[in-house]
């Protein structure tokens, strides 16, 4: 998990708290205001969504890393 995710999850929460508390005070600017906060958080931890996405495509996985180490033992026997 990564900053971006961990923020915008901080400011997706913040936003409803906003947009709940302007419901209950009939205040409408409240309630945009924590809409758009709202919305800022859900795009911003898909952002963070996207990157820990790539850096896991980019990661090479253990039984990738496992399989390249037994055929690189399987050569050096059959040279020897």
């Amino acid at each position: 998990m990564n900053k971006d995710r961990v923020e915008g999850k901080v400011k997706d929460v913040a936003g409803r708290v906003e947009r709940q508390a302007g419901e209950w005070t009939d205040d409408s600017k409240m309630q945009v205001r924590g809409a758009a906060k709202q919305a800022e958080g859900k795009v911003q931890n898909a952002v963070g969504k996207m990157k820990d996405a790539g850096k896991a495509a980019l990661k090479p996985t253990d039984e990738a890393d496992t399989a390249a180490e037994q055929e690189g033992q399987e050569r050096k026997e059959s040279v020897a």
